[in-house]
């Protein structure tokens, strides 16, 4: 009897202490209130730089916990009360009293007398096998005190085996994998997985984007049975990927030590959870757990017209190449994108015509379904007056960082409709073309907008009877580089003559290697040793450019190395130079042209010892550990020496992607009758004509003509200024990343990185036949501005870190050619000027009231002008054609 007696009061004791053994999560004594201290620390910072040194913030408070009531059924099933009490907000790490914005400021002064109230009001969680099945607090309670309340309340969710597992807590539902050991407990959460509502958005090209990188791990330490202390820390990296020197970290701590137990008040005597809940207070009500959305206001931002003012003598068109108009333009896209349509509108209707096409720029670049809807009440597409400001509208559209299905709607609708002006026409369906790739390469080709557009150029083009119509639907797929439009890209390239031809036989050129199919490759064979017909110059060393840099097999080399002599004279040097090029810059099909090479009948002095001054090279601009950017210059001259083509493109790289930012052509043909001299093969029948083409962040832009037809070149010769010709003006926005991260501990940090261009490209042909002299020059001016905001904004207390970068630089590209003997003289030049660049690093914390601490460093240097290096024939050259000018000028007289 004795012996069962002892028994039943040991199952009785152990019952009521509900220890592990009866339970799958941690349990709570009876009768017991558990004392803890709590503290949630924030830092931001640069990536490498030292805890020590950051901005932040530490949030601390003493923490009573316990429990309400326990499932008789269940023992797994609990009621636990949480309180937060004693509150202070301070530094998280020391600081001199001129330095602290906390100093002299009580908690209730900083946090507010309401919110501190909230935020004391105490919370009732339903903890269920040790989850948080239920989160009981007040409805109507401020969202930021809300979710300080719900990262406290997610430390209590824990299991005591090891696994992995998927479940809610503050940052979603997200996937975790729990280590236990003993009486200490490790969760690892991918915060990768978290299903949670995410605002934001990222650049369209991996190059320009930012990276991030995210960690949270959390360590539990157990005492008979119940949590004796927790140490959370979450890590947010983000980087610049052209720049991984520029980013921002975010580190977020939170812990929980037990203090004391103390006697606390018993249970509640109920058998269900909603009479307990109702017991105790009427005005609880079950709330998610997981965060919700919380941005405090800006209580003294300036209105949208107030900081255009402040920002509008940087964006006047002479100064569009400075550092300071690529700032004020990222600055106003902000501040557009919190604006209404009314005010946008009130900003256009109100500017001149010298500032109106910099705030369509601007307007355009927010990408918000307010700033489209003011631009285009603003823009009236059967007005050939506003022409120019449309076409600023269109190309920054077709810029856009991340378009929206209802953009390309729009666009399509506006191009069915009356549009006054033929070239506003032909610039709207290329800018389709650029946002069809764009919504494709985002998984968007199914959109019944896509859908539409790609149609409406499809059929429209093959339709097409009008030379110029199948130009700018050529344009157009050019940018889409839809694959279903290969086989229409195959038919004009082979089928048709002159810039019809070329056009579509570059489109192709733009396709990935894995799209060129082995009917590509024939056809491009079969135009480059015009099998068929008879092809010009242009497309047959596009066509071979095309089977060089898609895999090419063994034949297909030996075929075009073959060809090497059989070739109009320039021709035969420009293949030559291309073949060198791939040999020397070591690109794909380098490995398969030395294999072919080592065949004599391929490889002889007779074949690559022919004259001529058409060239192809490419270099290196830089080469880093992030990114990388190489530019090649090839120019194709006719027999008689006068220029065919001039094409410099600069790509940027790194390991996993490519950009190609930048591509100027000059073309010209037909130009032979002026000097009385032959044309060549194919090309007896051509237009005089010359103009100019440009691809800018892989975008192709509506070409510019300079002269068409025989009267209108000796009209612009006769009244030619000298003056080149724009290409391209305007303000561009590159890097456009923000996005909203949601911290464990409760607050909501933000991510901002924008990065704008302020350029100007221009190009001129000046042709002299007096000095039997032809000269391109294309001058590139570009200034550009990255500004990257990283920002934990708890309502109370702001702390962040900035980040800018500057530059301003210009690249120029001439090329003179002396066609009074033969073998002319060709010199080319690359040069780029000295260049100034500034970053700077500015980290802060601020109080709603102003007050505010800043810590900024920086760096200003002087980039040095460069002239990029080309092969070693075209300096020799360049000394005769210099040489040549210096004794032309001393025998004057």
């Amino acid at each position: 009897m004795i012996l069962l007696t002892v028994l039943f009061l040991c199952i009785i004791s152990t019952y009521s202490a509900s220890v592990k053994g009866h339970t799958t999560g941690p349990s709570l004594n009876n009768d017991k209130l558990y004392k803890f201290a709590y503290s949630a620390e924030v830092y931001v910072d640069r990536v490498k730089a030292s805890l020590q040194k950051s901005a932040g913030y530490r949030f601390s408070s003493g923490v009573d916990v316990n429990l309400l009531w326990r499932n008789p059924d269940n023992d797994d099933d609990q009621l636990v009360k949480v309180m937060i009490r004693d509150v202070k907000v301070e530094n998280v790490n020391e600081r001199p009293a001129a330095k602290n914005i906390f100093k002299g400021k009580s908690t209730e002064k900083i946090i507010g007398k309401e919110y501190l109230e909230a935020l004391q009001r105490p919370i009732v969680l339903e903890l269920v096998r040790g989850k948080v099945k239920n989160f009981y607090s007040y409805q109507n309670e401020p969202g930021f005190t809300q979710n300080i309340k719900r990262g406290l309340a997610s430390l209590f969710q824990l299991q005591l085996h090891s696994g992995d597992v998927r479940e809610v807590d503050i940052s979603g539902k997200c996937n975790a994998t729990y280590q236990v050991r003993q009486d200490q407990v490790t969760k690892i959460k991918a915060l990768d997985s978290c299903e949670i509502e995410k605002q934001g958005f990222t650049s369209h090209n991996q190059i320009l984007d930012v990276s991030t990188k995210a960690t949270s791990a959390t360590i539990y330490v157990l005492e008979d049975g119940f949590i004796k202390s927790i140490k959370a820390e979450e890590n947010y990296v983000l980087l610049l990927n052209s720049r991984r020197k520029t980013g921002a970290k975010i580190v977020s701590k939170q812990r929980l030590e037990l203090k004391s137990v103390q006697a606390g008040p018993g249970l509640i005597a109920e058998k269900q959870v909603a009479s307990v809940i109702k017991t105790l207070d009427s005005s609880y009500t079950a709330v998610p757990l997981v965060a919700e959305p919380v941005k405090s206001k800006c209580k003294k931002c300036p209105s949208l017209s107030k900081h255009w003012q402040s920002i509008r003598e940087h964006m006047y068109p002479e100064k569009l190449s400075k550092a300071e108009a690529a700032r004020s333009f990222l600055s106003f896209i902000q501040n557009i994108r919190k604006a209404t349509k009314e005010d946008i509108l009130k900003i256009i209707r109100s500017e001149n015509k010298e500032l109106l096409p910099q705030v369509v720029d601007a307007v355009t670049s927010a990408q918000t379904p307010e700033s489209l809807e003011a631009v285009l009440e603003f823009l009236d597409f059967k007005d050939t007056s506003t022409s120019a400001l449309q076409e600023r509208f269109l190309y920054a559209c077709g810029f856009a960082s991340h378009p929206s299905e209802v953009l390309l709607k729009t666009l399509t609708a506006k191009f069915k409709g009356d549009i006054a002006n033929e070239e506003i026409r032909e610039t709207l369906v290329i800018v389709m073309g650029a946002l069809i790739r764009k919504l494709c390469d985002r998984e968007g080709c199914k959109l019944p907008a896509v859908v539409e557009a790609k149609r409406l150029i499809l059929n429209r083009l093959e339709k097409a009877k009008k030379d110029d119509n199948v130009r700018m639907y050529l344009l157009a797929l050019k940018n889409a580089l839809l694959p279903e439009a290969i086989p229409l890209l195959l038919k004009y390239a082979e089928s048709e003559e002159g810039s019809i031809s070329n056009l579509a036989a570059t489109a192709l050129q733009r396709y990935e290697p894995s799209f060129l199919t082995k009917e590509v490759k024939e056809t491009m064979n079969r135009i480059y040793h015009q099998n068929r017909k008879v092809h010009e110059k242009t497309v047959r060393t596009t066509a071979a450019a095309i089977i060089l840099n898609s895999n090419p097999s063994y034949m297909e080399v030996k075929n075009i190395l073959l060809s090497i002599g059989e070739l109009p004279l320039e021709m035969n040097k420009y293949m030559l130079s291309m073949i060198q090029d791939i040999l020397h810059f070591e690109m794909p099909s380098s490995k398969r042209v030395r294999q072919v090479l080592k065949d004599m009948r391929a490889h002889n002095y007779d074949r690559f010892s022919k004259m001529g001054s058409s060239s192809a090279y490419s270099g290196y601009i830089t080469r880093g550990p992030d990114v990388s950017s190489t530019y090649s210059l090839d120019i194709l001259y006719s027999g008689s020496g006068i220029l065919r083509r001039s094409n410099m493109n600069i790509h940027i790289f790194d390991r996993n992607a490519e950009l190609h930012a930048s591509q100027v052509v000059i073309e010209a043909q037909g130009l032979e009758s002026i000097i009385a001299a032959t044309p060549d093969e194919g090309e007896e029948n051509l237009d005089s004509f010359a103009g100019m083409s440009a691809i800018l962040f892989d975008v192709q832009l509506r070409p510019v003509t300079f002269f068409q037809g025989y009267g209108d070149l000796m009209s612009k010769m006769l009244s030619a200024t000298g003056d080149p010709i724009n290409v391209v003006k305007g303000l561009v926005l590159l890097t456009d990343y923000s996005q909203e991260i949601q911290l464990q501990s409760g607050p909501r940090a933000s991510a901002e990185f924008l990065g704008g261009l302020a350029i100007d490209i221009s190009g001129g042909m000046e042709f002299s036949l007096w000095y039997r002299e032809s000269k391109t020059n294309i001058k590139n001016r570009v200034a550009m501005f990255i500004a990257g905001n990283t920002e934990v904004d708890s309502f109370f207390v702001k702390t962040g870190v900035e980040t800018t970068l500057e530059v301003e630089t210009t690249l120029d590209f001439i090329s003179t050619v002396q066609f009074s003997q033969y073998p002319f003289l060709v010199c080319m030049q690359m040069d780029r000027v000295e260049s100034p660049f500034r970053r700077y690093v500015t980290k802060y914390e601020s109080l709603p009231s102003g007050r505010r601490y800043t810590a900024r460093r920086g760096k200003a240097e002087l980039l040095a002008g460069n002239e990029y290096p080309l092969h070693q024939e075209n300096s020799n050259m360049c000394r005769k054609v210099f040489d040549a000018k210096s004794d032309s000028s001393s025998n004057w007289f």
